[in-house]
């Protein structure tokens, strides 16, 4: 009996010493048809550090949409747009993962871990990012 409160001890002063991070579940909204302005909106902008989920839906009726999640260096980090493809060069950026190829009406889901920091989440559908899918995200301790 004596071992099992030691035990029970040392899992009580681990679970104090380690520090726990949140799980979030994040909200993402989608819309906008070829040649008009197109959104991405988060439900939350600022959220705890941790395992995140986040549950995008493609609220479009016509226009396929992506969204991929970004770490920036800063919250004042520059997207570079390639003019000539009407596209973010992705391999400037440092992602973090995608839902990709997202059909009128569909929904995705993308699983991350984020540290602290600030992320874009943006769609680079060719023209999309220009016409206004992109948020902000800033993860907290």
């Amino acid at each position: 009996m004596r071992v099992f409160h030691k035990f029970v001890a040392a899992v009580a002063v681990l679970s104090i010493a380690t520090p726990v991070f949140a799980a979030s579940t994040i909200k993402v909204v989608e819309g906008g048809e070829g040649g008009g302005p197109m959104t991405l909106t988060l439900d939350q902008s600022t959220i705890k550090a941790g395992e995140t989920t986040f549950l995008v839906h493609n609220d479009a009726m016509s226009e396929e949409h992506e969204m991929v999640l970004v770490k920036l260096k800063s919250a004042d980090q520059a997207i570079l747009v390639v003019k000539s493809k009407h596209r973010v060069d992705e391999k400037t950026l440092n992602s973090m993962g995608e839902v990709s190829e997202l059909k009128p009406g569909a929904d995705g889901q993308l699983k991350a871990k984020l540290a602290p920091g600030s992320y874009a989440l943006l769609c680079n559908i060719k023209g999309h990012y220009e016409a206004g899918m992109h948020a902000m995200l800033t993860v907290t301790q």
